[in-house]
């Protein structure tokens, strides 16, 4: 004797287990013991990466409108340099701080030039490895080792390193746990901040399964998935909500609203504030 099922019926059940697989990916399971950046609040940053970082008008820019809707003043300011697929290996950070180099000057209002304090380029600087990376078994160990030696160059220059947890690929959600682990591995082992931007999209996905963050290619970010990032990252380093922020990059308000609401739940969770 044989039972037919409806197809309906495989398709829920399909439904429920990836959503299952969403919500069991919303933590590391090692704790983060950096959860603030530290000393004075810093103002300037160097974001290092690659295409994640660049997609949408660059993610530097989304924090910078963030922080200054947030606080006219606050003296934001941020530059990024990215490689298209790298790693952290593939960065060069102590020619990022050679004298009068990246951040010498910076555009600003009406297309004016202002020329930074020489003396100390960056407050902070923001790695982040290829989205595989820390989770390879070739490349694990080359992330580790990297965030180290990066960490270490940042540091002995007089800035604060902050690892950036990128998000699992749309179809691979099991990466999001995996990803988390290893960058919480390896900002506790750096002294070094971790924003949580991967658990953002894990939560996102879990509370509202039609959102989009993605690509058609399911890797990099849409503009609603640059949005939540930067949300996250504005939250993680500041300490302070993005929920009401006036600056929505053009997203209808509501959704803007979810994704800032996100952005700040994550945080708090990650960091168990």
């Amino acid at each position: 004797m044989s039972i037919r099922l409806p197809l309906r019926w495989f398709a829920a059940l399909a439904a429920t287990l990836w959503l299952v697989s969403i919500a069991g990916s919303l933590h590391a399971q090692t704790k983060p013991t950096r959860t603030e950046v530290g000393g004075d609040r810093p103002t300037s940053f160097l974001w290092v990466g690659n295409s994640f970082f660049y997609y949408n008008n660059s993610m530097h820019g989304h924090v910078a409108n963030l922080a200054r809707a947030a606080d006219v003043k606050s003296g934001y300011r941020g530059v990024s340099v990215t490689i298209s697929g790298s790693g952290l290996d593939w960065h060069d950070m102590e020619s990022y701080f050679r004298p009068n180099a990246i951040g010498r000057y910076s555009f600003v209002a009406d297309n004016q030039i202002v020329f930074n304090t020489p003396s100390k380029r960056f407050d902070a600087v923001i790695m982040m490895d290829c989205s595989q990376c820390p989770i390879h078994p070739q490349l694990t160990s080359v992330f580790h080792e990297y965030a180290r030696k990066q960490s270490e160059i940042v540091v002995k220059h007089g800035a604060r390193p902050i690892l950036f947890m990128s998000w699992a690929y749309k179809d691979q959600p099991e990466m999001t746990a995996q990803l988390a682990e290893q960058y919480t591995i390896a900002g506790n082992a750096n002294d070094a901040l971790v924003i949580p931007a991967g658990l953002a999209f894990a939560k996102a996905i879990a509370d509202r399964p039609g959102i989009e963050l993605y690509q058609s290619d399911k890797r990099h970010p849409s503009l609603p998935g640059t949005y939540l990032a930067a949300c996250t990252a504005y939250a993680a380093m500041t300490k302070s909500s993005p929920i009401g922020n006036t600056y929505t990059a053009g997203l209808d308000p509501e959704l803007a609203g979810f994704l800032q609401a996100t952005a700040w739940k994550t945080v708090l969770d990650y960091y168990g504030k």
